[in-house]
């Protein structure tokens, strides 16, 4: 079983200091790598249950703070670093860009990144050979958080709907539509709109002239 600092402080190796890392070792997805021993080829499986850190998402639809998560994943020690592979599952909450109704939706991610050894990784920076977007272990941990965040934020949908055939608000009134299928407004022909605001007019001036001699 993998050793997980959630559920077990994460202790120092003898000699070694945290102060290497500048993660959380009680972080909720933070992993403690040191099973592994660097061997390649080594694999290790767990789970566990967590709360998302912060707000995972966009605009409109996302994983709020706190939103428990339950977290699936596969150790690889390779030559380079390690393989982690897994799956995600949290609920996802927002609005319809429609109708602006709520949103309550299940998410269900599978995310792989290669986190490199630290030494590995300023060896391919002194040659020129870095990668700007590659992932570092730090001091035997590993941060899950930006892997998640990155495949939740491309799985979820740019403009969300209750529906796919909502069919909104109206744009006269706001009220919804799918509530009265029958909605509707009297129409005016736009190239009447003049006269008709200029009888309107007329009838206004009409009503408020009582006075008997100024009609005279």
């Amino acid at each position: 079983m993998l050793n997980r600092p959630k559920l077990q402080a994460v202790k120092p190796l003898l000699g070694v200091s945290n102060s290497m890392t500048e993660l959380d070792p009680h972080g909720p997805l933070v992993i403690d790598t040191r099973c592994l021993n660097r061997r390649a080829g080594s694999m290790v499986e767990d789970a566990f249950d967590a709360v998302a850190p912060s707000r995972i998402g966009t605009d409109v639809l996302g994983v709020e703070e706190g939103t428990p998560m339950h977290v699936d994943f596969r150790l690889e020690s390779v030559i380079e670093g390690i393989l982690v592979s897994g799956e995600m599952r949290a609920r996802a909450t927002g609005a319809c860009v429609r109708c602006l109704d709520d949103i309550d939706e299940s998410v269900d991610v599978s995310f792989q990144e290669l986190f490199a050894y630290a030494d590995r990784a300023a060896r391919h920076e002194k040659v020129g050979d870095e990668d700007e977007d590659q992932r570092v272990i730090e001091g035997d941990l590993i941060d899950l958080e930006p892997v998640i965040v990155d495949a939740v934020v491309l799985s979820l949908p740019f403009q969300p709907v209750c529906d796919e055939d909502c069919p909104g608000l109206c744009s006269t009134c706001g009220d919804h539509l799918a509530e009265d299928p029958q909605h509707s407004h009297d129409q005016t022909d736009p190239r009447w709109a003049a006269l008709a605001h200029l009888r309107q007019e007329v009838a206004q001036t009409s009503d408020g002239d009582t006075d008997p001699e100024k009609r005279n």
